[in-house]
This record gives structure tokens, C-alpha cells and sequence, in this order.
């Protein structure tokens, strides 16, 4: 499901909450002077709350920023084991 979700939220066998949830942070992403109160009414109408969104373009903001940074510098992606041997230690010991 992620995969299909990944490649077209539109078509994926997703919530209705979640496919409008990401058509909204599509439009934050793409368009965000057009962004306005009549793109979130529908939204929370579905059920999704005022916190679930917030929290939502926070972290729709923070990769807006962290993609721009990297495109802007020129920074490089570490290959997929990078992230996987992170994720292991992560698990082994935590954030401490």
C-alpha cells in the first residue's frame, strides 16, 4: 500500500481523511500562496482533526525546507544502507 500510495495517493486504496490530507500538503507544497481556508474546510469536514493537520504541515514544511536546502547546497542523499544502519543502531540504543 505505501508503494501504490507513494506513486498515486489520488488512485491508492487509502481513507478518504488520508488521500484529502495529501491532496492539501500537495497544494502547501506546490502552490502555497493559493493555499487558503476553503482548502481545509473539506478536510476537517472528512473527520480529520485541526491537530492531525497541524501536525501535518509541520512536517510538510520541514522536508519543503530540508528539500530545498539540499537542492539549493547541492547535498548529497547517503546510499539506502546509510539510513538502514542508522535505523539499527536507533533501535539498539535509543536517542541516549
Amino acid at each position: 500500500m505505501t508503494r501504490r500510495t507513494l506513486e498515486d495517493y489520488r488512485t491508492a486504496p487509502i481513507s478518504e481523511k488520508l488521500r484529502a490530507t495529501l491532496g492539501l500538503l500537495e497544494k502547501l507544497t506546490l502552490e502555497p500562496g493559493a493555499l487558503g481556508p476553503e482548502d481545509v474546510r473539506p478536510v476537517l469536514a472528512l473527520g480529520v482533526s485541526s491537530e492531525a493537520l497541524v501536525d501535518a504541515f509541520h512536517v510538510a514544511f520541514l522536508f519543503n525546507v530540508y528539500t530545498r536546502l539540499a537542492d539549493t547546497l547541492g547535498w548529497e542523499v547517503p546510499p539506502p544502507e546509510f539510513f538502514r544502519r542508522g535505523a539499527r543502531r536507533m533501535l539498539e540504543r535509543g536517542y541516549g
